[in-house]
């Protein structure tokens, strides 16, 4: 009998234990907490992103963005990248791509500055990429009638957080802009890339101009060209324009084996074009002075691409 007690306090000594061991495992556990990732731990945990991660390990750039920033960073998927081999039959691979090549076009995508989707606008920014004179080369936002970068790469997603910035991704591995695509990618210069490409000039100033350069370029805008076009009663198109006044007219605007930025520029300078002297007049802003006697507004400076640099003016500039 003493034993039959023993068991069943016993017993009932072990189900009140189990009792209170099952209270405890119904107790909510709290989630164990997101721990934020950079911008390359981002790109990692995305598998569209895998090429881009290789990229970055082969162009040494890794610890760059593992920084604190801020940085906006645009990022190709891995079709964008396949793309990419696929426009040169001697890239099978990203390792058949140079490193210093590569590393240029990554910083291509990236901005010191932490830029969300809602702040876009139609603007130069100026990215990580370098050209002439380790001068920084600008990538171009265009978001009229829907969001493009350099001309032709889209947004696939927007706003991905990081802790050191933001990440967009996109459909288009970008190439830093020669001159000539600085021109091709802005429709405001679409009537000087008509002029430079008319088709019984005797030079050929794209290629010219999408050469190693340096080049300085001063780009007159549409309403430009179509102030000269509307001094002269008998030229209606770019075809009126005698094809030597134009090819004058377009050497004028062009200086060779140099990148010139607006903070080498000083008062009563003389720069050197194909076509002539212009003179450099900072009395009331920038201005150019031709040897026609014109004074023209330098509207937008340093538009730096990777062999060159553009200035904006809004006129056309006569010899």
């Amino acid at each position: 009998m003493q034993n039959f007690k023993f068991l069943v306090f016993g017993i009932l000594a072990l189900g009140l234990f189990t009792f209170t061991s099952c209270g405890d495992d119904d107790e909510t556990v709290e989630p164990t907490p997101v721990v934020p990732l950079d911008i390359v731990d981002t790109a990692i945990a995305t598998d569209d992103l895998s090429t881009l991660v290789a990229a970055l390990q082969q162009a040494d750039l890794v610890s760059t963005l593992q920084m604190d920033g801020p940085f906006t960073v645009f990022a190709p998927t891995n079709d964008a990248f396949q793309a990419l081999l696929d426009s040169n039959e001697d890239w099978n691979s990203l390792a058949d791509i140079d490193n210093a090549t590569l590393e240029n076009v990554l910083k291509f995508h990236v901005l010191a500055a932490d830029i969300q989707a809602a702040d876009l606008t139609d603007s130069y920014v100026t990215s990580l990429a370098t050209g002439p004179n380790s001068e920084q080369i600008v990538l171009q936002i265009d978001v009229t009638g829907g969001v493009q970068f350099n001309g032709s790469a889209m947004p696939i997603t927007t706003d991905v957080d990081a802790t050191n910035g933001t990440v967009h991704i996109i459909d288009e591995v970008m190439l830093p802009p020669s001159v000539v695509d600085i021109a091709l990618n802005n429709p405001n210069f679409s009537t000087l890339v008509a002029a430079l490409t008319r088709d019984d000039l005797s030079a050929d100033f794209v290629s010219i101009l999408s050469g190693n350069g340096p080049f300085t370029v001063f780009a007159p805008t549409n309403a430009a060209f179509q102030a000269l076009l509307d001094s002269n009663n008998e030229w209606n198109e770019l075809g009126d324009i005698p094809v030597g006044t134009l090819e004058a007219v377009l050497n004028y605007h062009v200086v060779q084996n140099a990148n010139v930025q607006s903070d080498e520029l000083s008062d009563d300078q003389e720069v050197a074009s194909i076509g002539g002297t212009l003179t450099v007049d900072l009395s009331d802003g920038a201005k150019l002075e031709t040897t026609s006697g014109q004074s023209v507004n330098i509207v937008l400076t340093d538009v730096q691409g990777a062999n060159g640099v553009v200035h904006v003016v809004d006129a056309v500039l006569l010899p």
